[in-house]
């Protein structure tokens, strides 16, 4: 893992993100993206990339895990399609994207950072906290009222605030 390279994605990423994506799909804790979704916000995404193990020179690189910083309002932004290649899991790498993410949001001057997740134990070791739904209204709007299972969802609300919240001295 010593090569690894963690860098902002490009279109050119689209399909090596989109075969992650959908290679993970299956287990149950991602949603499906469309490829054209991915082209059009590659921007928003970290890619992490590991050289190829493929004879034929050059130096290219596999992409091995992606995660997109997605805004939902002007004040906060959303951990998405967070997935790690089951051959590089368990060394800390979507940690490490994680990180990374959260550095990238709050230098865009995000207040709050947010994911939503079927297993909460992974973001509540990154410090994030299990929050009612209801805190997050940007996510609600953007995405659950359009989404089949709104009001039936079994995912945890996770939130990570990015900016110092004042302490009031108590008044004596």
């Amino acid at each position: 893992m010593t090569d690894l390279v963690i860098r902002p994605a490009t279109a050119d990423d689209a399909n090596a993100m989109f075969a992650l994506i959908n290679s993970h799909v299956s287990e149950g804790h991602l949603l499906p993206r469309e490829l054209n979704e991915l082209a059009r916000h590659a921007d928003r995404f970290l890619v992490a990339c590991l050289p190829s193990a493929d004879p034929s020179g050059g130096a290219p690189m596999d992409l091995v895990a992606c995660a997109e910083l997605a805004p939902l309002s002007a004040q906060v932004a959303e951990v998405r399609s967070l997935v790690v290649n089951r051959d590089v899991r368990g060394v800390g790498l979507a940690s490490r994207m994680v990180n990374e993410i959260r550095s990238a949001a709050k230098s865009r001057g995000y207040e709050t950072l947010c994911a939503f997740t079927h297993d909460a134990r992974f973001f509540v070791r990154q410090n994030f906290s299990i929050v009612p739904h209801t805190w997050l209204p940007e996510k609600i709007a953007t995405d659950c009222l359009t989404c089949p299972l709104f009001r039936k969802c079994e995912q945890h609300a996770m939130m990570l605030a990015l900016v110092d919240v004042p302490r009031y001295a108590a008044v004596a």
